[in-house]
């Protein structure tokens, strides 16, 4: 979800990369309010999650550390216009669905409720302004020098040149860069991006009002989010999915948990259809929509449509070619997965630039791994216990292998399930929709596979991922005392499953 540069950035790169006056000043260091003729031990190009965790961690192991970002403000995509903001919708939207369709039932009247969406979008914009000034404040507190600029690779090794938002270049020595540069929305042939009335996720996440039809393409994870923001506030959302499933990565029996939940919202589902081309009109958008695999065309109309097919690595004026650096076809950057170097001495990459999936928290692990090991210690990411969260309502959340995915190894398991619906305080809530799955070794008990969609889903998964990571047992968790009454309890009864049965099931 979510920790790449703005889609400004490429005009800043690029104009940095057409110019003539990137050698005409010699290699020095700056910072927010001063110059240094220092050599860095790290510059970090990208303030991202990965960048800019990669330099507080460099700098807390007593490394000399400069962070480059030209967006005007830290923390990359996932703050400014991905994880956070979106977040922040997420949450004002369904208090205003509870106000609409849940809170009567628990005796709680409030009358008339209305829509401020410029209200929303300024409360949306405080709680990005506050966290990215907590990051300039980290850096402050651990002595990261905050360079603010376009930053990019030179054929000359250890050599940055930033450029300034005043138009002026300097030049940064380091011993080592690292590379976090993340990733930018993927563009749609024919499907021309403005972001009014054809958005992308940041265009999404500050409409002026509520549509009464949106258009999400791609059945994803930042489409159904999204979608679901607007849905909750009274558009008709309908999804156009190239493939037969939403979200594949998703283990088969929670999707169709959670599909049937988002029909049940509302949303409209167009499986196995690709859209083809875009007519703005007086009123919206007119979409050509296809089968995948061709036939007749149709027409489908949207007031906004918002473009979801995924993300591509914004490397775009970033200098990989002049310096060297390897980039698959893919337009990956090519490293070795534990230490993160590249083809080219000196230069290391993190993040949606790198191969894996296009996760904040995923970005943020490399970054300490690898500054960690310039350190001269160990570094350590386990790739096969990532958590992936989707937010909506219900939240889906799993950890590791899905049950198709064991099942194609041959390896023999045992499935153990728990609905919410069985579980005290998802009941006395009123939110017991979805269950809690897991997946084990038949002969082991290690759990190789943990999938929840419900209430808090995401929350609940974090024990599941620690027990993971420590190569534990699903009789581990059953074994472990919850709280009661907790929706965690839904995780033991799932444990208690996959070895025997659940007591309250």
């Amino acid at each position: 979800m979510q920790q790449a540069l703005l889609a400004l950035a490429p005009q800043g790169r690029r104009a940095l990369a057409s110019s003539t006056a990137l050698r005409t000043i010699g290699a020095r260091m700056f910072s927010a309010s001063a110059a240094t003729a220092d050599q860095q031990d790290v510059v970090v190009i990208g303030g991202g999650p990965g960048g800019y965790v990669a330099a507080i961690k460099g700098a807390q192991l007593g490394l000399k550390v400069t962070c480059v970002e030209g967006r005007g403000t830290l923390g990359g995509t996932c703050l400014n216009v991905g994880c956070i903001p979106s977040k922040a919708l997420l949450h004002a939207s369904h208090l205003y669905h509870d106000a609409n369709h849940t809170m009567a039932k628990h005796g709680i009247s409030v009358g008339e409720v209305s829509i401020d969406v410029a209200k929303m979008m300024e409360q949306k914009s405080k709680s990005v302004s506050g966290l990215t000034k907590g990051i300039e404040g980290l850096f402050k507190k651990n002595k990261v020098t905050y360079a603010k600029g376009w930053g990019s690779l030179t054929s000359t090794p250890g050599e940055v040149v930033v450029a300034k938002e005043d138009g002026t270049t300097q030049t940064i020595s380091a011993k080592n860069i690292i590379l976090a540069t993340g990733s930018e929305p993927a563009a749609l042939p024919g499907v021309e991006v403005d972001e009014e009335t054809i958005v992308t996720s940041t265009g999404a996440l500050d409409l002026k009002e509520v549509p009464k039809r949106m258009v999400v393409i791609g059945g994803g994870v930042i489409g159904l989010e999204l979608g679901s923001v607007w849905s909750r506030l009274g558009s008709q959302v309908t999804v156009i999915e190239f493939a037969k499933d939403i979200c594949p990565p998703m283990d088969a029996q929670m999707r169709k948990t959670f599909e049937r939940s988002l029909k049940k919202q509302g949303f409209k589902f167009m499986m196995e259809k690709k859209v083809t081309g875009a007519t703005k009109t007086q009123t919206g958008v007119t979409l050509t929509v296809e089968p995948s695999a061709g036939g007749e065309a149709v027409e489908v109309e949207a007031d906004v449509v918002l473009v979801a097919t995924g993300r591509k690595p914004f490397t775009s004026g970033l200098g990989l070619e002049a310096a060297g650096v390897e980039v698959n076809k893919r337009g990956q950057v090519v490293v070795d997965m534990h230490t993160y170097a590249t083809s080219k001495p000196g230069v290391f990459a993190i993040g949606d630039i790198v191969e894996g999936p296009m996760l904040a928290h995923k970005a943020e692990e490399e970054g300490i791994s690898c500054v960690e090991q310039l350190a001269g210690k160990v570094g350590h990411v386990n790739y096969d216990v990532i958590p992936s969260i989707i937010y909506t309502h219900p939240e889906v959340a799993w950890c590791g292998k899905t049950e198709e995915e064991v099942k194609a190894t041959g390896a023999e398991y045992n499935v153990g399930t728990f609905p919410f619906a069985a579980n005290s305080r998802a009941r006395t809530n009123d939110d017991s929709e979805g269950m809690v799955k897991f997946i084990s070794c038949k002969h082991t008990d290690k759990i190789l596979g943990a999938h929840i969609v419900g209430p808090n889903a995401g929350e609940l998964l974090g024990e599941c991922v620690l027990a993971m990571e420590y190569g534990g047992s699903t009789e581990d968790i059953a074994r472990t005392c919850h709280g009661h009454p907790t929706l965690s309890e839904a995780i033991k009864e799932a444990a208690l499953a996959t070895g025997g049965k659940p007591i309250h099931f």
